[in-house]
């Protein structure tokens, strides 16, 4: 009589490298919401403006809201994995942000979408930093460079879903149904989330992961130490400023204002435009694992990070100096600002890397916020400038501005290019010295 085996499940379940990966496509999903969350307000920027009769500047507010407290919680929600683990913040947080969803899908004036909207970048604040502490705890630390990549790569499969498919489905359902649905299955994934995931492989029950550091919760005493320690480094103020340049410019030209400047200035239609702009979710699915990878191999992180930074500037001060090159030419820029973000991702394992392995989620929320900082103030900004160039009149309820308005705003990205060049030199050479 033949002895059966045991089931594919059991051995996948029971295995810590295998099981792991299932519990990373969990909570890489809720970050693939985030992702799609944060950028939905340029494809549905028309009837938003239109269904709550808003202004350019308003619709910038609406939009950066959801980045305002998604930056001003990074530093807390360091402090929160340190202390209670990814597992139960990134429950927490995904249950508040899709029923934020919930709440922007149903809301019957500006005041309630400016609400709904504050929730869902409440929630979806403590993902992105409870993703990557949980890749700390099961993955080693030379495998965390293309960890770090996959992550982000997510989130470039976000803005993907985030342009012509949900333009899409907005055109075949209409935005709030969309919104609505998505937000009901984001709340089946945090349950997901408490039922499944665990902070580590110990705390499953399993073997512990080789070459993965052993990582206890931070005490009060021993947050308030590293606090001071990360904020009082002088090279997390650099990467900080960098990412909020270089973060802030790409949420918001290919997260809100890419798709209307591509409609206006070349006539076309939203489903179009949010075409063009896929091209910079692309780049954010191809550059940060490729570079991560090729980082994790060659070990020259600062070195990719001023060639990025000098090419990023670049494509931005192109389209700022001619301000409607063929369309095409703004699908490539969209790409490279994409793919090249991938540079300033390795920033984050160059800070985590100066302080104790278990404050790595302060490390990491502090120059995460920075990013959503540069998202929450470079919209509102933005919108300032093209209501200036608005031209007075009105397309299906939104406001029509014009290519000057347009060109201004590419070249406030080219200066925050700049100076994310002058971080990066400054970066690399503290680094030859060290």
């Amino acid at each position: 009589m033949s002895v059966s085996s045991p089931p594919i499940w059991s051995n996948v379940w029971s295995n810590p490298y295998r099981r792991r990966w299932i519990l990373w496509g969990i909570l890489a999903t809720t970050f693939l919401l985030v992702s799609i969350y944060r950028l939905l307000t340029a494809v549905i920027a028309g009837p938003v403006m239109s269904a709550f009769g808003i202004t350019g500047t308003q619709l910038g507010t609406l939009h950066a809201i959801f980045f305002v407290i998604y930056a001003l919680m990074q530093i807390p929600t360091g402090i929160l994995v340190d202390r209670i683990g990814p597992r139960r913040t990134a429950t927490a947080g995904a249950a508040v942000m899709n029923v934020g969803a919930v709440w922007f899908a149903l809301a019957g004036g500006y005041g309630g979408a400016l609400s709904g909207r504050f929730l869902i970048g409440l929630g979806g604040s403590v993902i992105f930093v409870s993703l990557l502490r949980f890749c700390a705890n099961w993955y080693r630390a030379d495998e965390f460079g293309t960890m770090n990549g996959l992550c982000f790569a997510v989130g470039g499969v976000g803005g993907i879903l985030a342009t012509t498919p949900f333009a899409i489905a907005v055109d075949v359902a209409g935005w709030r149904t969309v919104v609505l649905a998505l937000g009901t299955f984001g709340l089946v994934v945090a349950v997901a989330t408490f039922v499944f995931v665990r902070d580590s492989a110990e705390r499953a029950g399993l073997p512990a992961i080789e070459g993965a550091p052993e990582r206890s919760m931070l005490s009060v005493g021993e947050v308030r130490e590293f606090s001071v320690r990360i904020l009082s480094d002088r090279w997390t103020w650099v990467a900080a400023v960098m990412l909020y340049c270089t973060g802030g410019v790409n949420l918001t030209l290919v997260g809100l204002w890419g798709i209307p400047y591509v409609v206006q200035t070349y006539d076309v239609s939203v489903t179009v435009a949010s075409t063009i702009t896929l091209f910079g979710g692309i780049g954010l699915v191809v550059g940060p694992p490729v570079i991560g990878r090729l980082s994790d191999s060659l070990e020259r992180d600062t070195e990719f990070i001023v060639v990025g930074s000098v090419l990023y500037t670049i494509a931005l001060g192109f389209v700022a100096a001619t301000g409607d090159p063929p369309l095409v030419t703004v699908g490539v820029v969209f790409f490279l600002t994409g793919s090249l973000f991938g540079t300033f991702v390795l920033t984050y394992p160059i800070v985590q890397n100066r302080y104790d392995d278990r404050a790595s989620g302060i490390a990491i929320g502090t120059i995460n916020g920075a990013s959503f900082f540069g998202a929450a103030t470079f919209p509102t900004l933005m919108g300032w400038v093209l209501d200036a160039y608005w031209t007075g009149d009105v397309l299906d309820g939104a406001r029509v501005y014009t290519e000057t308005g347009y060109r201004v705003a590419f070249a406030i990205g080219t200066v925050a290019g700049l100076l994310s060049v002058c971080c990066a030199v400054w970066l690399h050479l503290h680094d030859r010295q060290e």
